[in-house]
């Protein structure tokens, strides 16, 4: 019997000695960066016109991986970071007004003025939309920050989908007020605005992303962003401006600012784009203005297509360095509305 005992042992010293040998010379792999590629982005979800592609599509140059994500899945987004603040759905032509109450409940139709909700084609101001002039979505929003003390939080009436001087029926507003989930997060309550009571929902910052996401329909949390060090740029419909109100623009770029990513614009009367190397990103002005891009590469006049005079320097958080140019995007190009195709290049590997 100690003879038995004595081999078992043995055999289990063994096994954990390979095991624990095996643990310890594994190597941790380390995916270097793509070196480049070409990509056609995937914006169309069914039959829709290529001008108002459904789909918001994130890039992350250094995995070579694309990420559409349906513009009308989410509405509001719960900034991860220090800060308190919740933007709106800009890809969904969202508006949202506030209503000098604390008490959802108490809130009606007779409380506020749906056409005060139109933005688009001339309607509107930038009162009731996350401000697309400023470099960073979270300096002016719609809803303000959320504070820490209750009584200051006021609801909200929310247009979730707009954009075209467009505004929901009054069955399908609805009404939200935020507040403060400790430092962690946020407590959402909403309903629509024709109803009488309203639900709950618990949102948890996640230091991993920029925003975490909710969709008033479902009264969830939805996946519409990869995580903050996943994507470098992001080619969407979105609220913008022209003149001095809010615009609906088709087809721009936005950088991911949050999450560390800068980028700036190199003329090809400068240099060539299969010219440009590591030696000349020092004369790179980088900035972290997440519409840098915007609408910049592309023209809608006299035909919709690529403009190629420009190209773009991208630096990731990782400090890889990318050269970006637009092959197509319309009928001015050659290429399909709603379907652009992108070519990058690693300059320098972080």
């Amino acid at each position: 019997m100690n003879k038995l005992n004595s081999m078992i042992a043995i055999a289990f010293m063994a096994v954990t000695f390979t095991a624990c040998k095996k643990d310890t010379e594994e190597p941790i792999v380390v995916v270097p960066p793509s070196d480049g590629s070409t990509l056609t982005l995937n914006g169309i979800v069914g039959t829709e016109a290529g001008s108002a592609a459904g789909n918001s599509v994130y890039v992350d140059f250094s995995a070579d991986k694309q990420t559409a994500v349906e513009r009308d899945s989410w509405d509001l987004g719960f900034y991860s970071g220090a800060d308190f603040k919740v933007i709106l759905n800009s890809t969904n032509g969202a508006s949202a007004l506030v209503v000098n109450k604390t008490d959802l409940n108490a809130v009606t139709t007779a409380d506020f003025d749906p056409n005060a909700l139109k933005v688009g084609q001339g309607q509107g101001n930038f009162t009731i939309v996350d401000d697309g002039r400023e470099a960073n979505i979270l300096n002016k929003t719609a809803i303000a920050a959320i504070s820490a003390t209750d009584a200051e939080n006021k609801v909200y009436i929310i247009n979730r989908k707009g954009g075209a001087a467009t505004v929901l029926a009054n069955d399908e507003l609805y009404k939200i007020r935020v507040i403060r989930k400790g430092a962690t997060g946020y407590t959402l309550q909403y309903a629509k605005v024709t109803e009488t009571t309203f639900k709950t929902l618990d949102v948890i910052k996640n230091a991993d992303a920029n925003f975490q996401f909710t969709a008033l329909i479902k009264g969830t949390t939805v996946s519409a962003e990869p995580v903050k060090a996943s994507w470098d740029i992001v080619w969407t419909y979105s609220m913008y401006w022209t003149a001095t109100f809010p615009y609906a623009f088709s087809d721009l770029i936005f950088i991911n600012n949050l999450g560390g990513v800068t980028a700036g614009i190199v003329s090809e009367n400068t240099i060539a784009y299969a010219d440009f190397k590591e030696s000349n990103i020092s004369t790179v002005d980088f900035k972290s203005d997440r519409a840098i891009i915007g609408s910049t590469w592309r023209s809608t006049q006299p035909a919709t297509g690529v403009t190629l005079k420009t190209f773009y320097v991208i630096k990731d958080a990782a400090g890889n360095v990318y050269k970006l140019k637009f092959i197509s995007m319309g009928a001015g190009d050659g290429g399909t509305r709603g379907k652009p195709i992108i070519e990058y290049k690693l300059v320098k590997k972080g």
